[in-house]
């Protein structure tokens, strides 16, 4: 009212100015703003009006809901800075640099590269710097070392946790675990192998069997058959679910599991029981299809794919290959935008669709 702005008009309707009001307040100005109180008597306050935008952000940093986050976070968006260029470094620190490279330069490298080039610093520092950065030097190839020993020397430091793929970060969790050379710890893990390629199982498995030689005790519940045979020791529970469950069936190695002819899980182990895929015929053909072109989102290396539609489609590789950022990324928010067109949300870098409107709906289960 004070600043002659119609609250009924649609923001359409809006000058800029206007907008930049609400959306950014007033500064320290104050307002008389009148109402009831709690005990039903009208009252008044003095307060500024700081705009919309600062009580979103206040709002998502005080939140204790992931909801309300979450709901918040369909108004926002992540850009590069322009000023640092996403370094998250100001100019002065950028300025500090050891061989001609900052260290904004140094963390774009792969952990392979970083580990190579750290090792080599001697090239650089004199007699009185090498002493200074033993120890931290020392501290850095252990933990890269770490990060090389799960499989996961191919990423730069500097990539953003909540773009790594499940497996990736899982690895990352149990790396710095193993750095942490902590010994007399119980670790429990849920089913760790979801989510991983058969390749990556074994490096999973190697992990866990470090954290257990440092001192440590790891118990994982779990139905992969690589890491149920190469366990310590087996609880196999059962015989069934539900109702029909809440037994201890089995225990011991998995050698002695595979011989209980009560233990499902043994019968499997030993071979006598094998899963088999139905050999059903394939469905009728259907000659339409979703393609997608110049996908180039994070590791994507501007791929076009073609998916047949009416059919069951399986997309599968190694951990951190792109699956997630191609479908999770990139397909589904580029069909929902065209779907909804009151989708604000971000879209993996792609060049076009085509097929789109065979499509009339899409639905994320992730």
């Amino acid at each position: 009212e004070e600043l002659g702005i119609d609250a009924r008009k649609p923001t359409g309707q809006l000058s800029q100015k206007e907008k930049e009001l609400l959306l950014y307040g007033t500064g320290t100005e104050e307002y008389k703003v009148e109402g009831t109180n709690r005990f039903g008597r009208n009252t008044y306050i003095w307060e500024p009006f700081y705009g919309i935008i600062h009580f979103l952000e206040k709002r998502h940093s005080e939140t204790e809901s992931d909801y309300v986050r979450w709901e918040i976070e369909k108004y926002m968006r992540q850009r590069v800075c322009e000023v640092c260029k996403g370094t998250r470094l100001k100019k002065e620190a950028l300025g500090i640099t050891i061989g001609n490279l900052s260290i904004s330069a140094v963390t774009a490298f792969s952990i392979n590269k970083s580990f190579d080039w750290i090792g080599a610093l001697g090239n650089f520092l004199s007699e009185r710097e090498k002493q200074i950065g033993r120890l931290i030097i020392k501290e850095i190839l252990a933990r890269l070392e770490f990060l090389k020993s799960v499989g996961l020397e191919y990423l730069t430091l500097d990539r953003e946790g909540g773009t790594l793929s499940g497996g990736e970060a899982q690895r990352i969790r149990l790396a710095s675990q193993i750095g942490s050379g902590l010994t007399g710890v119980l670790y429990v893990l849920d089913e760790p192998t979801i989510g991983l390629h058969q390749r990556d199982n074994q490096r999973l498995i190697d992990t866990l069997k470090k954290l257990r030689d440092l001192g440590n005790t790891v118990v994982v519940v779990e139905h992969d058959r690589e890491m149920i045979k190469q366990s310590d020791h087996v609880i196999d529970f059962g015989p069934g679910a539900g109702k029909w469950g809440g037994n201890i069936v089995a225990e011991g190695t998995p050698a002695h599991i595979s011989k209980n002819s009560k233990s499902l899980t043994g019968q499997y182990l030993s071979g006598k029981k094998k899963v088999q895929a139905p050999n059903l015929p394939s469905t009728a053909p259907n000659h339409q299809s979703l393609k997608i072109y110049g996908c180039r989102q994070f590791n994507l290396k501007d791929i076009n794919v073609d998916f047949p539609l009416g059919k069951f489609i399986v997309i599968t590789g190694v951990s951190g290959s792109g699956k997630s950022t191609l479908l999770v990324e990139t397909l589904y928010p580029a069909l929902i935008s065209k779907i909804n067109p009151y989708f604000r949300g971000d879209v993996g870098a792609f060049m076009k669709i085509d097929g789109e409107e065979l499509i009339d709906k899409v639905i994320l289960i992730d």
